[in-house]
């Protein structure tokens, strides 16, 4: 078992031995060797198997504050190799570069929804002041305190909060971290050092210290180097935190002692190297209001005091300096785009040598002390410099000629003031004499950037759209090139067969398709026993589900309607609601009495004496049924079996159901009375609330009658509820039937002649209101407004009402958002009967995110629906895992996003299938926000030909997306209607449970010896969350008894104006308080709250808010050390815990339970530690208990009994004897005995809940699991009533447990995120078990809404398990992130809108797909490329598709299409491997005379391109891996790129490159005055001067316009660093293009990250291609074991398509493939597959049921090269199929 990752801390513990070598760790280290140390025993293990490369904001943090680490934030910005700023031998300072990159980062991060604050620690500083010389020092010194105090100056502007701490141990920063709680830090670990550079070495050492610190008291940290900003996402490395502040005690103190010194000696060296300038601590200060002139005076006035020995001709230099400076404020951006100086040598010595590090210190120093920003530029310096040297003739006097009066007469002001020796210019040009001539060297754009034209294209649907952009087309078209490309012979590609099983058409056979042909019989037979079994698993799982009252569904059969959707016109006339009652034509007028017929008179005089009979059995049976009931001996075994009388279904129909439920009140006042103390409060409260629970549901029956108001009335008298009996008899009046005679005689409880209570124990001892608020909440009326509605067999809500409005519109599409058990499931399966009832073959599309929703859905539109069309069937799933039944003959698909894409992309089915679509529901619709499916979801709803019913319960900020939504809808001619619904059905109640406070070692006894219910389990009230909240969560809920504590509290704190919500006052005192009440109420008492928390003293601990806090919190959890409670449980005491906790859970009738944890392989532990710790409980009990051994001997007597009886029986028989012999006559044996069984679990180690399904049943599902991999403890859990369920599991397996679930005999669940997503899996607690990374905002809400389902409990439970307090107060407080969209118009998506257009022959859904698609004002949701951009944007996508060989000039889909389509989902390195593939390098590998280096090398190569994974960089160090390598078989470390592999990827990305830079010149330039100046900072706002008419017209001024670069796409504040229009690389042209032009990086097809990956390349593919084994990726790669299914599955799936689609090109490129090649020679053993993707290793039932891909013959007139190719690729794809399975089967 290994459980090393449950928290880093204890694998850290492990990894150091503190016994192991003392001596030699206690020796003194240096910065090196301790580095080394931390690195090895600690870091290494963090980073390289527990880090986890996360969406950021999405996934993680959402709404949550972190900090931005300041110092890592200044060190990306000075460490960027595009910045001119203090590199070696150069002058240039370009601090405006600097300040824009800063800013770009920052607004990247805000415009993704962060929520950060930007923190500085003194003790960090010194990654960002490295150098090894004086000037670099400086001059990171100098930038370091100009972007501080920009930061400071501007933060407002920016919407951020700047902070500034000595070290972790500053009280301020202990205070803030108290007062914020954020949630994680964004920062740099420092790298790796290279050589023996013992300065660096101590400066990564402290960074790593830093780390250990924040990591050990509880902040998690994420990588700021690496991190990938990718569409609206941030991801990067997640290091997990755990509070353990003692794990610095496991370490060698010489570590820590290494640490401090190598700080010691950075401090000392940079006192010497800023002596003549101390700096100070950065100071969040406001920035002074001198202005620029007296700061540099201080400056001069300090120079002149304080410094000597200054150098040659300082003064001239800091003259021309200042100059510089003041010049700066006046210079547009425009005028600053300067390439690199040329100086004289000498020149460059001084000034790098003496003159800069001095005048910097200086500079850095006065500006810290003012935190006023000063404008810098180095290349402007240098150039005025230079010229000043090139006009030796100037003097001081003459400054006014050269920069104008004004700012000559500031700096002559400065000078004096200070009597500074005045400058003489003619010895800059005595001692540089050579410095060059200062002559024009103005560039523009033309001269930088690369000239391009673009291929010719035409197609008339596109050119229409593309008419507004205007670009340079070339007349030639390239196609003509001579140059040779393999594969590439213009051969058109027909997207009509199945991307994995080449041999199968899309179309049926009847719409010019082929037909399905098993290969032989024993395939037929083997598909219809699979089919056969599908269909006995589907019936079983639907017999499970309930619908939202608790009950089983019934089918409904709906007959056809004989209509097409073709033949439908008039829309409104079919889609009237469908009433469920008849409704009579012709009204006859009032008081006229009705002429019944005489059919009509028959007809109801049998239904009286139908109804009499019905009523006649009904008594006899309940007379029976009440005599067996009066013969149990006490109340207890009376009310048990009234209970299971209830559950016959006469019980609750008609007049029995009130006399039944009579009777059971009957029951329970005489259970009352004979109590021991019956007024005991917890008594009181247990009969007082189970009574009124009863009396408040008869008062809504329609079968009351004048008896039964009697008996309620008495009841409520005697409870003292006088003043609601005359309401609720008024409003009960109106339904009253004709008095009938009860069956028994109910317990007097008033006085004949008073009419006062007998037992006057029973009146409540509070105002009725306090005590409906304080036991009776979840026992309230819950609906909203409901009113009954023929359309539905319930009573809908107000909003539920909307949403059937709305489904009754055929061209209206709907957005509902409502929490989890709110009432959203009817929407989807009223819109299904609609459908059906419409016509036959319309269709109704049911999108589900996840496979066990999509098993759910399809059973449960099984269960509900029946309609019979001949050729049709009424339903059809389609999963990436399994099929079943035709998609194209059904009429309502449940399917998967990826698969409904697909097909909505699909050509043949454009012009059939799709104009069928009736509406698409989008279950679960916030996925559209997550990283890998979101893009899916997008284009689904782009390319939708219908209306989008669009469901969710989180989504946040949903008004923002439905915004977007509502445009897509409207452009597509739909109207538009957004619910959005906050409350939910029932309340969650939160409670904490922390295993670390259980007695160490504590023996579990049994179930029923366990502790007494709630001993350790501590509730959490929603405000005692509050104590750090910046506001309230939206959604925050207060339960009744929560308010009215609170209202208590209010009062004994004084809080202003809380009498009004005194609920004695709020509330009516003559009617039930209902839900819709409570909210109201809640409203108030929340907006006090409020108040409290937006107070500005609410953090401090005597503030009024504290107090409330206080005062509710759990008084143990109040006296408990947070240290305790913040502490994660070690993993042993996690394990064992784990049982205590269920214990309690079942005493406190808890069950059943969802456990939720988000690792596969934890969830699997979790089962067998729980079964361990039963299954030995037991075994100590049998060997201990004289009960069990007395029961075990009489079973073992009766057994020996039974044997002779057997035996005699035998005999008999043998005797032929008289059948009335005794012996033959003796029946069945119904004792105990027959039933027990030694070897079943004993009831009080078991969770098993008794239910309809038997053990028989169970051990024939067990059985019937035998073939899979299933562990067979697993299969002893199942017993005990324990299952696991997450992805990775077998999929006959996972349904089962969920039918098993639903059915009540499995209690306790272990689970991922597979059942929160919609899953009908009713529990009564979700239990989160140990933190984790991904309980989220978002994964909290949709694990948490299992709990409390409508229908089954009014009140759910949240249970967290083994978290630290200040995280479960996160989890609580944490909001939903707002959903963030992707720019889905890729190079690959724009190639399969081509694909649809040419293959459907333009089917008008494609054109006018395509056409709304374009014309819209936004594309995503979440992207601010708009129209004119994105047309441009498509229009280069377009030349870079033609130019890479898989678009025609016309725009036919040509060669390799098949390839870069079908892996759509791996751009760009699908369109990489097309590439590869044109240019012969996969052709060359795989022409190797070695078989198996031809498979090793093209798999590196295919590593390379798909699956990435990286390494972090101090893991996948030369040393680790050395180690790593000879422990195990796996080489960790992905090999290099194959060199020609290289060579043609950096061809073609150059190319690439061409493409996307001329996109961005040429929409710059056409659009350069819409664009404006580019004169703005991108965050901030500050906007530069950008008029040039108003700057001296002096011959300077003149010169520095002659000598400037005038770019047009780049950035000009980028451009100050002296770069133009000609950008490196793609990412370069993304991240300095100029403001306005929207690049993103990842919508370009660039092979970047492939060439020159950001970290180095885990090879755990190649590895596990070489080797096969699990456990070396886990223990040598670094894999998680919960994550390593998926990762091979996505590339085994990978490598299918790719063969299939070599097949189809091959066949294709073949003359005489239609002649030769045999269409069923390769249909043996096909799966029952759709083919849009493979099946799902996993799912498979039968050994040998995937397709024989060996079986595809070499077509004629192919080359051997060609055929080579698909032999490699053939073969490596059947070796790693081989491992796959090995790994799950």
């Amino acid at each position: 078992m290994d459980w090393t990752d449950v928290t880093f801390d204890d694998s850290v513990l492990e990894a150091v031995d503190c016994n192991q070598d003392n001596a030699t760790h206690e020796e003194k280290m240096n910065a090196l060797e301790a580095l080394k140390c931390i690195d090895d025993r600690w870091y290494k293990i963090i980073v390289g198997k527990k880090a986890r490369w996360m969406d950021l904001i999405g996934d993680y943090a959402g709404n949550e504050r972190f900090i931005l680490d300041g110092e890592s934030l200044l060190q990306h910005v000075l460490d960027d190799p595009l910045l001119a700023l203090a590199r070696p031998d150069d002058p240039s300072f370009q601090v405006l570069h600097a300040v824009h990159s800063m800013e770009r980062l920052l607004n990247e991060m805000l415009r993704r929804s962060a929520i950060f604050d930007i923190v500085f620690w003194e003790d960090t500083r010194h990654l960002t002041l490295k150098g090894a010389t004086d000037f670099l020092v400086s001059s990171r010194s100098l930038a370091r305190a100009l972007l501080f105090s920009h930061l400071v100056e501007h933060s407002s502007e920016m919407g951020l909060e700047i902070f500034a701490f000595s070290s972790l141990m500053d009280p301020a920063w202990l205070a803030y971290q108290q007062r914020t709680k954020p949630m994680f830090v964004m920062l740099n670990d420092g790298g790796t050092p290279k050589g023996t550079d013992y300065d660096m070495a101590a400066r990564i050492l402290i960074q790593r210290d830093f780390m250990f610190g924040l990591l050990t008291s509880g902040v998690a940290v994420t990588l700021l180097h690496g991190a990938e900003f990718r569409d609206s996402k941030i991801f990067s490395f997640v290091l997990e935190e755990r509070f353990a502040l003692e794990t610095r005690q496991s370490f060698p103190a010489s570590l820590w002692n290494a640490a401090r010194d190598g700080g010691t000696e950075l401090e000392n060296k940079l006192r010497k190297q800023t002596s003549q300038m101390p700096l100070a601590r950065l100071r969040v200060t406001p920035p002074s209001l001198n202005g620029l002139d007296v700061l540099l005076k201080g400056a001069l006035n300090y120079l002149i005091t304080h410094q000597t020995e200054l150098p040659h001709l300082f003064w001239e230099l800091t003259s021309i300096f200042f100059l510089h400076i003041m010049i700066l404020p006046t210079l547009p951006v425009s005028e600053r785009a300067r390439p690199h100086e040329d100086l004289n040598e000498d020149l460059v010595t001084k000034l790098v040598g003496t003159f800069l590090p001095r005048i910097n210190l200086v500079m850095a120093a006065f500006i810290l002390k003012t935190n006023r920003f000063v404008d810098i530029d180095g290349r402007v310096f240098t150039r005025i410099l230079r010229y000043t040297i090139s006009n030796g003739h100037l003097r001081s006097n003459s400054l006014p000629e050269l920069v104008g009066p004004e700012i000559a007469s500031r700096l002559e002001t400065v000078w004096r003031s200070a009597n500074a020796p005045p400058p003489d210019f003619m010895k800059l040009s005595t001692c540089f004499p050579n410095c060059g001539d200062p002559e024009s060297s103005s560039t523009t754009s033309d001269e930088g950037a690369i000239l391009f034209t673009l291929l010719p294209f035409h197609n008339h649907i596109f050119d229409e759209e593309l008419a507004v952009v205007h670009v340079t087309v070339s007349d030639e078209d390239r196609e003509s090139s001579s140059t040779y490309l393999e594969l590439c012979q213009g051969t058109p590609f027909t997207d009509t067969y199945h991307w994995h099983a080449n041999n199968r058409a899309i179309l049926p056979k009847h719409l010019g398709g082929e037909g399905w042909k098993d290969a032989d019989e024993r395939s037929r037979q083997r598909r219809l026993r699979r089919e056969q079994r599908f269909m006995l698993h589907m019936h079983r799982l639907s017999a499970s589900l309930t619908g939202a009252s608790g009950r089983v569904l019934e089918q409904m059969l709906i007959t056809p309607t004989g209509r097409k959707v073709s033949e439908i016109l008039d829309d409104s006339r079919i889609c009237k609601p469908q009433r469920r009652e008849k409704v009579l034509v012709n009204q006859p007028k009032k008081n006229k009495p009705v002429a019944l017929s005489a059919r009509e008179r028959i007809r109801q005089e049998h239904a009286r004496e139908k109804k009499a009979k019905e009523d006649s059995s009904s008594q006899t049976w309940w007379l029976e049924q009440l005599r067996q009931v009066e013969m149990m001996k006490t109340y207890e075994s009376k009310i048990s079996g009234l209970r299971g009388l209830l559950r016959n279904p006469r019980a609750g129909a008609g007049w029995l159901s009130v006399e039944v439920q009579l009777y059971s009140l009957h029951l329970t006042v005489q259970q009352w009375i004979v109590e021991r103390d019956p007024e005991n409060p917890g008594i009181h409260d247990h009969y007082t609330v189970s009574i009124m629970r009863v009396v408040k549901e008869l008062y809504t029956s329609d079968f009351l009658t004048g008896t039964t108001l009697g008996i309620l009335a008495g009841i409520l008298v005697s409870l003292g509820f006088v003043d609601y009996i005359a309401p609720l008899e008024d409003e009960a009046s109106r339904r009253l039937q004709p008095d009938r005679a009860l069956a028994f005689s109910f317990v007097k409880l008033l006085k004949s002649k008073s009419r006062k209570p007998i037992h006057k124990f029973m009146a409540i001892k509070e105002d009725p209101v306090t005590w409906q608020l304080r036991v009776f909440g979840e026992y309230m009326d819950r609906s909203m407004d409901g009113a009954p509605d023929p359309r539905v067999s319930f009573q809908p809500d107000a909003w539920q009402r909307e949403v059937l409005d709305c489904l009754d519109k055929p061209k209206d599409s709907l957005l509902v958002v409502a929490p989890t058990s709110a009432g959203k499931t009817f929407i989807s399966f009223y819109a299904m009967e609609k459908a059906l009832r419409e016509s036959d073959d319309g269709v109704l599309v049911y999108v589900a995110p996840s496979k066990a929703l999509v098993n759910q859905v399809v059973a449960e539109v099984h269960a509900r629906f029946r309609k019979e069309v001949d050729g049709h069937v009424c339903w059809s799933v389609q999963t990436r895992d399994f099929r079943v039944h035709d998609f194209q003959k059904c009429q309502i698909l449940v399917t998967v996003p990826e698969m409904l894409a697909i097909m909505l992309l699909s050509p043949p089915l454009a012009r059939t299938w799709i104009p069928r679509l009736r509406r698409i529901i989008l279950d679960e619709i916030h996925t559209i926000g997550q990283e890998d499916a979101g893009t899916v979801w997008e284009q689904i709803i782009l390319l939708a030909p219908c209306p989008i019913i669009g469901l969710s319960a989180t989504i946040g900020e949903p008004e923002k997306f439905n915004a977007w939504l509502e445009t897509v809808q409207k452009a597509k001619g739909f109207e538009h209607k957004f619910i959005h619904y906050p409350h939910r059905y029932s309340h969650l109640r939160k409670f904490a449970y922390f295993p670390q406070l259980l007695s160490k070692d504590e023996p579990f006894l049994g179930l029923d010896g366990g502790r007494s219910p709630n001993e350790m389990m501590r509730f959490i009230h929603p405000v005692s969350t509050l104590s750090f909240a910046g506001t309230l969560p939206p959604d925050l809920s207060l339960e009744s008894p929560d308010l009215l504590r609170l209202y208590r509290v209010f009062l004994s704190q004084n809080i202003a104006d809380v009498e009004r919500l005194d609920p004695t006052v709020a509330f009516s005192r003559d009617t039930f308080i209902r839900q819709k009440d409570v909210l109201r109420y809640e409203a108030d008492i929340k907006n006090v709250l409020a108040r409290l928390v937006a107070a500005p003293d609410a953090l401090d601990p005597s503030s009024p808010l504290q107090k409330v806090v206080q005062e509710v919190q759990d008084p143990v959890l109040e006296q408990t050390p947070k240290s305790h409670l913040n502490a994660p449980p070690t993993s042993s005491v996690f394990s064992s815990g784990l049982v205590h906790l269920l214990s309690e859970m079942q005493a406190s009738e808890g069950l059943p339970a969802l456990l939720f944890n988000f690792d596969r392989h934890r969830c699997v532990m979790m089962v067998s530690h729980i079964l361990d710790a039963l299954e030995k409980a037991e075994e100590v009990w049998r060997v201990q208990s004289p009960e069990w051994k007395h029961k075990v001997g009489r079973w073992e007597a009766w057994q020996a009994r039974q044997k002779n009886k057997e035996r005699l029986a035998q005999k008999a028989r043998a005797r032929k004897k008289d059948p009335d012999d005794e012996i033959l006559q003796q029946g069945t044996d119904r004792s105990w005995e027959s039933y027990f069984d030694p070897e079943d679990p004993s009831p009080q180690f078991s969770f098993a809940g008794s239910s309809v399904y038997s053990k028989e049943e169970l051990l024939a599902d067990i059985d019937s699991l035998s073939w899979t991999s299933t562990p067979d403890f697993l299969f002893r859990a199942l017993r005990r009533g324990i299952a696991v369920h997450h992805g990775g599991m077998n999929k006959s397996y996972r349904v089962l447990v969920e039918r098993l679930f639903r059915l009540g005999f499995l209690r306790v669940v272990i689970a991922t995120g597979t059942l929160a997503l919609g899953i009908n899996a009713p529990t009564k607690s979700s239990v989160f078990c140990g933190d984790s990374p991904f309980l989220t905002a978002l994964t909290f809400r949709q694990c948490a809404g299992r709990a409390g389902r409508r229908g089954f409990d009014l009140l759910g439970r949240v249970i967290f398990y083994g978290i630290p307090l200040d995280r479960i107060h996160r989890i609580l407080l944490s909001r939903l992130p707002r959903l963030t969209g992707t720019f889905v118009l890729s190079s690959t998506m724009v190639l399969r809108l081509f694909s649809l257009l040419e293959g459907s022959n333009y089917a008008p859904y494609a054109v006018h797909g395509i056409r709304s698609i374009l014309r819209l004002p936004h594309i995503s949701f979440g992207c601010e490329v708009g129209k004119g951009q994105l047309l441009h944007h498509l229009r280069f996508s377009i030349d870079y598709l033609r130019r890479a060989h898989l678009l025609s000039q016309e725009g036919k889909p040509v060669n390799l299409f098949g390839v870069a389509s079908h892996l759509y989902y791996t751009e760009p390195s699908n369109l990489a491997m097309t590439v590869l593939l044109q240019n012969g390098v996969i052709h060359d590998i795989c022409s190797q005379a070695s078989t198996i280096k031809a498979e090793r090398d093209l798999v590196i190569l295919l590593c390379h391109l798909f699956g990435r994974r990286y390494l972090p960089e101090v893991y996948a160090t030369t040393s680790n891996i050395h180690d790593l390598v000879q422990k195990g078989p796996s080489c960790v470390v992905l090999a290099p790129l194959h060199p020609k592999a290289r060579a043609v990827l950096l061809a073609h990305q150059k190319e690439t490159l061409g493409i996307f830079g001329a996109y961005a010149l040429a929409f710059s330039s056409q659009h350069a005055d819409e664009l404006g100046p580019d004169n703005r900072l991108p965050l901030s706002g500050v906007v530069g001067p950008s008029d040039t008419s108003t700057l001296p017209q002096t011959d300077l001024f003149v010169h520095l316009s002659e000598t400037v670069r005038k770019p047009k796409a780049r950035s000009l504040f980028v451009a100050t660093s002296g770069h133009d229009d000609k950008f490196g690389d793609v990412g370069e042209l993304a991240r300095t293009v100029r403001h306005g032009v929207h690049l993103n990086e990842h919508a370009i097809p660039t092979v970047e990250h492939i060439l020159d990956p950001k970290l180095p390349l885990n090879a755990y593919l190649y590895d596990f291609f070489i080797h096969g084994q699990v456990d070396a990726l886990v223990n040598m790669n670094g894999l998680r074991r919960g994550d390593v299914w998926f990762a091979l599955q996505a590339f085994n799936l990978i490598l299918a398509a790719l063969r299939g689609d070599l097949e189809n090109l091959l066949l294709n490129m073949s003359k005489d493939s239609e002649a030769d090649a045999d269409p069923d020679s390769h249909l043996e053993n096909m799966p029952e597959d759709s083919g849009y993707h493979s099946s799902d290793p996993s799912e498979r039932e039968e050994v040998g049921q995937e397709a024989d891909q060996g079986a595809f013959k070499r077509p004629r007139g192919l080359s051997d090269r060609d055929w080579r190719v698909y032999e490699v690729v053939s073969s490596i794809t059947n070796n790693f199929d081989v491992k796959f399975k090995a790994m799950w089967a």
